[in-house]
């Protein structure tokens, strides 16, 4: 369970803001168990002769699922602003759960491939609405913090990934992996199933007021007024909310950031492994890297979680994407064992915490009733980077050209900071306007 101290509430605020964060945290576990134990046992499945994946066709599956992850965000973000966040974080749990048990048993790579898609739906969906929810039961100036403690759980999943192959490949094989990974539907479902609360915002911005006092009585939490909910925005579809005013310039920016930080992303979780093996490390040291750099991430979150509370999400992740850009590039120097763990440590502490951080800033900047969409669609749009940069990492093998696998992703965070700098140019142009007489209802970027 997450310390109380998080929270920093009543304890009725406390109680149900840690039982938000921690059922969450669960599920973000399991998504990331589920995402990043593809990155895992990959080297043992290309070495499966009886299955038959090339390094080729092994990019072009880790992009189909990553492609899924995009039509997940798309659909669930503006889904959750419609049905609820409890209901879409269910169902989105079941997807990802039955399509990895259909990876386990699947014959052939393109069957694979099709259940990687599957659960790749549900992975993308999930992300997104967690983020929305816990951002929404955050106590005023712990948001930052409690989204970074959520996403340690993905970085968890990836580190639990990376044991679970250490332990099972050589005896077991790598469809045993994948078949532990049905264990959320029995697990984790439930628990939400039972025990989560939906938003007291959606069900206020949804005239909802019954079901929201219900809720506000069980929990001894006020209720939001309806004013306050809808945070003063016309009734219209929440995705025309991205780019209504100058919020565009705002939208526009936060995408392309996503897009070049999951391409960094999911591009060195799933080529990691073997990019190190192709550096002259052996199996057990790459997956070794694996969990190392998933250990940088969970410090990473914590740290800059923290920070952004005082100083603001972006510019904390601006600073981050810069560090990544070097530590991710000079992993491509062979430097003794010590040395390059201690490197790939430091890469995680930037690399993923950077990505977050932005989640963060999309959370702070919208209202409640097109919140979900925002971090869904910065997310979905992300994909876009999360499909090229598995697919590039194949060709990158595939044509022989693998020692330029370090550079290219350290280029991508590279786009990303001066992306991130452009928005605060925006925010600060935006600031001045307000200076001279020019109203405007939009949160600032700065802050928690």
């Amino acid at each position: 369970m997450l310390p109380e101290f998080f929270t920093r509430r009543a304890p009725s605020s406390a109680k149900v803001a840690t039982l938000v964060v921690s059922l969450c945290w669960l599920l973000v576990f399991f998504d990331g168990l589920d995402l990043f134990v593809y990155g895992a046992v990959l080297p043992d499945m290309l070495g499966d002769p009886e299955f038959g994946m090339s390094a080729s066709s092994a990019g072009d599956v880790g992009s189909v699922a990553t492609f899924g992850m995009l039509l997940g965000a798309l659909s669930a973000g503006m889904a959750t602003d419609r049905i609820g966040r409890k209901r879409v974080l269910l169902l989105c749990c079941i997807v990802f759960s039955v399509a990895s048990g259909l990876c386990g048993i699947a014959p052939d790579v393109i069957t694979f491939g099709a259940a990687r898609l599957i659960a790749g739906i549900g992975l993308g969906g999930l992300l997104p609405t967690a983020i929305a929810l816990v951002a929404e039961y955050a106590p005023a100036g712990r948001r930052n913090l409690l989204i970074g403690v959520l996403m340690t759980a993905h970085h968890a999943g990836g580190i639990a990934a990376s044991t679970l192959g250490i332990w099972l490949l050589e005896d077991f094989g790598w469809r045993t992996v994948f078949l532990i990974g049905v264990l959320p539907l029995f697990i984790a479902a439930p628990l939400v199933a039972r025990f989560m609360p939906e938003s007291l915002a959606f069900l206020m911005s949804k005239g909802r007021t019954a079901a929201a006092e219900r809720l506000s009585q069980q929990y001894g939490l006020p209720l939001p007024a309806p004013e306050e909910s809808r945070d003063g925005a016309p009734r219209r579809a929440s995705l025309a909310q991205l780019f209504s005013r100058d919020r565009w310039r705002v939208t526009t920016l936060f995408w392309l950031t996503s897009f070049a930080g999951l391409l960094l992303v999911y591009g060195v979780s799933t080529w990691l492994p073997s990019l190190m093996r192709s550096e002259g490390y052996n199996l057990g040291s790459a997956l070794a890297f694996l969990l190392v750099i998933n250990g940088g991430g969970i410090v990473g979150m914590f740290v800059a979680g923290r920070i952004a509370d005082r100083f603001g999400p972006v510019r904390v992740a601006t600073i981050w994407f810069a560090l990544t850009a070097a530590s991710v590039y000079s992993l491509g120097a062979h430097l003794p064992l010590a040395a390059t763990y201690v490197l790939v440590f430091a890469a995680g502490v930037f690399l993923f915490s950077a990505q977050t951080m932005v989640y963060a800033a999309v959370a702070h900047v919208y209202p409640t009733s097109s919140r979900a969409t925002a971090i869904g669609w910065t997310t979905g749009i992300g994909r876009f980077g999360a499909v090229f940069g598995p697919w590039m990492g194949g060709q990158l093998f595939a044509t022989g050209n693998q020692g330029w696998g370090f550079g290219i992703f350290a280029l991508s965070a590279v786009f990303a900071t001066a992306t991130l700098l452009a928005l605060s140019l925006v925010a600060k142009n935006r600031q001045d306007a307000q200076k001279h007489g020019a109203a405007t209802r939009e949160p600032s970027l700065a802050g928690g």
